[in-house]
């Protein structure tokens, strides 16, 4: 192995272990990262963490992609084929699945936004990947001519909605491409319920009810 291949699986492997010393100031300090403190954890000075990450916001970014490529990996690796509203369940628990098991990423993507932070365009492809695979189901659907009768929305939302269509390759008439971005919105706000604490002291059974929510969805966009 060159001397290049060895400084670079070093530079790798420090760079993994800071992003992993990060998230675990996540889950103990929420979204306030501290270079120094990072630093201090991994074991160098604090000058040394900014050979691999040049600011704060640069190592958050370096989280905020991590986290949405998990996320969307975990969502893609269920999506199966089949008729939609089965598809869409298997989507809809993994993408829960892996907020619960990680709850201070999702606070990462899905929570507050931090403050002082602007994400760069880095994140919007990572950001979109559940989204888009909401999608492609939505898409899948409508060319079985499993999906449901909608009236096409007012102008100018049905031009806006179309554009939207087109931009990520949907396909499908701009009714259903709101229905699908609504599936989405929904699945991400019930997600966020459940992890943020709305459904303290009401929703004991939270899986059924999770699972009722996407089934209420689901029913929109397909025919019963």
């Amino acid at each position: 192995m060159s001397a290049a291949s060895i400084r670079a699986r070093v530079r790798a492997e420090m760079t993994d272990e800071i992003k992993a010393v990060a998230r675990r100031h996540l889950a103990e300090d929420g979204a306030n990262l501290s270079l120094r403190a990072v630093a201090r954890d991994v074991g160098m000075v604090s000058s040394a963490v900014y050979r691999y990450f040049a600011s704060r916001d640069e190592l958050l970014t370096a989280l905020i992609i991590d986290a949405y490529n998990a996320l969307g990996e975990a969502a893609e690796a269920v999506a199966g084929s089949g008729p939609f509203t089965g598809r869409y369940l298997a989507v809809g628990h993994a993408v829960r699945d892996w907020a619960l098991a990680g709850p201070h990423e999702w606070a990462l993507i899905y929570g507050s936004p931090v403050p002082g932070y602007q994400a760069p365009r880095d994140t919007v492809g990572p950001a979109t990947r559940v989204i888009i695979l909401i999608g492609q189901l939505v898409r899948d659907a409508y060319a079985a001519g499993e999906t449901a009768h909608a009236d096409r929305p007012p102008q100018p939302l049905a031009t806006e909605l179309a554009t939207i269509g087109t931009t990520v390759r949907l396909d499908v008439p701009p009714a259903l491409v709101a229905r699908a971005m609504s599936a989405w919105i929904h699945l991400c706000g019930a997600v966020s319920a459940e992890l943020f604490g709305q459904l303290n002291n009401t929703i004991d059974d939270r899986r059924a009810f999770f699972e009722l929510q996407l089934r209420d969805q689901a029913a929109l966009i397909v025919r019963g």
